[in-house]
């Protein structure tokens, strides 16, 4: 038995009124999974849970999560469960000062697998500086000295020679460190 917390993190939910999920209703639905202490944050697609299950797998976490959405609401949602191990290293690894920065000036997105050199071969960094990025363990981090919104970098990492056929989703870094401290 474990009493380790998980995140998951849902792509695209209620995003310009699009795939609502109200979270009250996403707590359920880990409830019914059997998973316990479920909290969500944000409207985003954000949730932590702990399971009782032995040696519990996050792929494995995620695809019965997007069945269970899928069933309740109707529509699929990629979902992407990581442990508090997990994002307790990439925020240790992180490349950029992160404890410098605001939490819109620092994002990570994470991928369900490893993505390869070759997907990130084409994209040329300095023509997009001051913004950067960075790989790690199934995570990219993105400086934006202007947010994401504004960013040229951030459209170039979301294109479909970088994400193709891997489910990706990205958070700030107040979302990342709030998610670290709810595993923790």
């Amino acid at each position: 038995m474990t009493t380790e917390k998980f995140a998951a993190l849902l792509r695209g939910i209620n995003v310009g009124g699009a795939k609502k999920v109200p979270m009250a209703e996403l707590r359920q639905v880990l409830e019914g999974l059997g998973h316990g202490d479920v909290q969500t944050y944000l409207q985003s697609g954000n949730a932590v849970f702990s399971t009782g299950r032995t040696d519990p797998d996050p792929t494995a976490l995620a695809r019965e999560l997007e069945a269970a959405i899928e069933a309740h609401f109707g529509f699929a949602v990629p979902c992407i469960v990581v442990d508090g191990a997990y994002l307790r290293a990439v925020a240790d690894a992180c490349p950029f000062p992160a404890a410098e920065l605001e939490g819109k000036q620092l994002h990570a997105t994470f991928f369900s697998e490893q993505p390869g050199a070759e997907r990130f071969a084409a994209i040329d960094g300095p023509a997009y500086l001051p913004e950067e990025y960075r790989v790690g363990d199934r995570v990219v981090y993105l400086y934006a000295p202007d947010g994401l919104g504004r960013s040229k970098l951030g459209e170039v990492l979301a294109r479909p020679a970088v994400v193709r056929g891997i489910d990706v989703t990205s958070r700030n870094w107040n979302t990342v460190v709030k998610l670290i401290e709810l595993t923790g």
